[in-house]
């Protein structure tokens, strides 16, 4: 399947970096400074505009992680991610203006993650994008697809739309956060309700639209035709506000106010000179920068 090229496509930058940083052999610019995390970008941004072209597109990184409104109201939100090596922290600054010299919008800030701002891009332009791309490997971005919409992993040649996510992830959009808030998340150390996985989850959510309904009758769980549903009913009740707390967590926030109109979202070809001054300083060349410089609408 392939998505029509006139759509938005928000790019979530942050997992393709720390991929490229671990998946490519080490790479130093003439200054002797590593820089394979940008050239593993740099690879994915063009094959993305060769098969895409899209009309209208923005890349999206993740600043910090560390000063999130979420760690605000959870301290060990993502806590257990170590962070990126001085190393790799320093190649970001180069990895935006990456994005920059491609022609894109690029966004970040110290206060929203990538997922909200590209949550905040998708609501605010979709209906006169004509649709979404979401282009990350990241499962929870799901929750921001409508009909119409689609999720592309590059990295893994995988593209799907929103009729698919149920049979992926077990429920539909609508109820990916009320899963991650049953069920949690341990990579974004978001706790969840102890001793209730993601398949107990789904299966609660087939009975319930959301967390509310779900403890408005609790007593309707503990009678559901589900293994060890009386025990589940429980847990539940005890774990109230935990529950509550991580639906919260992870559920992306698409009300910032972003002053972007849809005309800023562009894509505009490479900037030959933008480019050509970048790759100089990175020491790249050859092919890679052939391809970037070939792009057309």
């Amino acid at each position: 399947m392939r998505c029509n090229g006139t759509m938005l496509y928000l790019i979530d930058a942050s997992v393709y970096i720390f991929r490229a940083w671990f998946a490519l052999p080490e790479m130093k610019s003439p200054q002797g400074a590593p820089v394979q995390a940008v050239y593993g970008l740099a690879g994915m941004l063009a094959g993305l505009l060769e098969q895409a072209a899209p009309g209208h597109i923005a890349c999206c990184f993740d600043e910090s992680l560390t000063t999130s409104f979420r760690n605000e109201r959870w301290p060990d939100y993502k806590a257990g991610r170590e962070l990126p090596p001085p190393e790799l922290e320093a190649q970001l600054k180069d990895c935006r203006r990456l994005a920059r010299a491609l022609g894109m919008v690029e966004l970040a800030s110290p206060r929203y993650e990538a997922d909200d701002l590209i949550g905040a891009l998708a609501t605010k332009h979709r209906e006169a994008a004509g649709g979404v791309t979401l282009v990350s490997s990241d499962k929870d971005l799901m929750q921001l697809m409508r009909p119409g919409d689609w999720f592309w992993n590059l990295a893994a040649n995988e593209k799907f739309g929103f009729d698919d996510v149920q049979e992926r992830l077990g429920v539909p959009p609508a109820q990916v956060a009320e899963l991650l808030g049953l069920a949690g998340d341990p990579v974004d150390g978001i706790p969840g309700v102890r001793g209730i996985g993601r398949k107990t989850a789904a299966a609660l959510l087939a009975h319930f639209p959301d967390l509310d309904a779900l403890y408005e009758d609790l007593e309707a769980v503990a009678a559901l035709p589900v293994r060890g549903a009386k025990g589940i009913a429980r847990k539940l009740a005890e774990q109230r506000d935990i529950a509550f707390l991580s639906r919260e967590l992870a559920t992306i926030h698409v009300d910032i106010p972003l002053a972007l109109e849809l005309e800023d979202l562009r894509w505009r070809r490479p900037d030959r000179a933008a480019v050509e001054a970048l790759f100089d300083e990175l020491g790249f060349g050859g092919r890679l920068r052939e391809r970037i410089l070939a792009l057309k609408h």
